[in-house]
């Protein structure tokens, strides 16, 4: 993954063939012509999410017509920092009541959210 600057406050992440833009608010310099990069990992949690749901349904040919997730964030204002992260899975039309408890287990799986709870050490350096 290659990080590069194409002016003012933007970010953008290139990698795989994709190109990833980030900006910040106009309150934080920005042009807001792009998400965060904040808003960009909580996309990240809630696509992770949604595909192991996605996924759930169909290995099951359960219709996804109507399958949704929400995800909102607490912040904890005095630490400035993200607390909790609800995610609700709006059902489609008649679900079985039978998955349920393991739509949710299978949501939990999400490989952004295990990298959270177990997370990789981190290594920053230079190169001139």
């Amino acid at each position: 993954m290659t990080i590069s600057f194409p002016g003012g406050v933007a970010v953008q992440a290139d990698y795989k063939g994709f190109s990833i833009l980030s900006d910040q608010p106009e309150a934080n310099g920005g042009t807001n012509q792009a998400p965060s990069p904040f808003d960009l990992f909580l996309a990240a949690l809630g696509n992770c999410a949604g595909f192991f749901a996605l996924r759930f349904c169909q290995q099951r040919q359960i219709d996804t017509t109507g399958l949704q997730l929400t995800l909102e964030g607490d912040w904890d204002a005095a630490k400035h920092r993200l607390a909790k992260v609800n995610i609700t899975i709006h059902l489609p039309e008649g679900f079985p009541e039978k998955y349920r408890a393991a739509i949710i287990k299978a949501t939990d799986q999400c490989a952004v959210k295990r990298a959270i709870l177990d997370p990789p050490e981190f290594s920053v350096k230079t190169l001139a």
